[in-house]
């Protein structure tokens, strides 16, 4: 009885050193800090921003019809939401996980998270200039799609550093980017879809899940 109980006090000693070591292993290799409620908050914007537009785009569609044109301050108008959104979700995800790495007695500019931002960093930038190119091109009607199928492979590049659930993210970004392709009528639909509903999707996953 003796022995059996000592066996069981090793056993449980060895499955917390492997443990401690696979925690360590995954602290050295991987950016684990990410915060769930930046994901929820980024896809708040994004509906906002995406109901924002809407009514800006359906008032010009209504000038339209009364014989007036606003095209060009109406791009513009759509820019700045866009780049509001962007500034919004931004901010508010380093701040919430500068917020987590400290509860979690990490650093948030590391090694690894610059490894991160780096990967991430170039299909983002890519993207973007793709997406000024359409605009330059009048192709306006491909811009949402460009910028979800970018954002997308941007994900999965990045999820190599940290929780494999932002490559899901990701999978299904692309997915709704061709979709976006494929019915460019309906993109302010599909932006919701992705930057809005699938956000706070993702990031209320993450917040339970991790228990964050």
């Amino acid at each position: 009885m003796y022995f059996k109980v000592l066996l069981e006090m090793q056993e449980k000693d060895i499955y917390s050193e492997l443990n401690s070591i696979r925690s360590l292993m995954e602290r050295s290799t991987k950016f684990i800090s990410l915060s769930g409620l930046s994901g929820i908050m980024a896809g708040i914007y994004a509906i906002l921003g995406a109901a924002l537009a809407y009514k800006i785009v359906y008032a010009e569609a209504m000038l339209k019809y009364q014989g007036s044109s606003l095209a060009i301050e109406t791009l513009w108008q759509l820019i700045f939401i866009a780049a509001a959104v962007l500034i919004f979700s931004v901010v508010t995800g380093i701040w919430l996980t500068i917020r987590q790495a400290r509860k979690k007695g990490e650093k948030f500019w590391n090694p690894v998270s610059r490894r991160l931002l780096v990967n991430m960093a170039i299909p983002l930038v890519t993207g973007g200039l793709f997406a000024l190119a359409l605009i330059l091109q009048g192709s306006y009607e491909l811009v949402i799609a460009a910028c979800l199928i970018f954002y997308g492979l941007a994900l999965i590049s990045g999820s190599h550093y940290t929780l494999s659930d932002v490559k899901w993210l990701g999978v299904f970004e692309i997915i709704i980017g061709l979709l976006a392709a494929l019915f460019p009528a309906y993109g302010l639909l599909f932006c919701i879809l992705g930057f809005g509903l699938l956000h706070i999707l993702y990031g209320s996953i993450m917040h339970f899940k991790y228990k964050q």
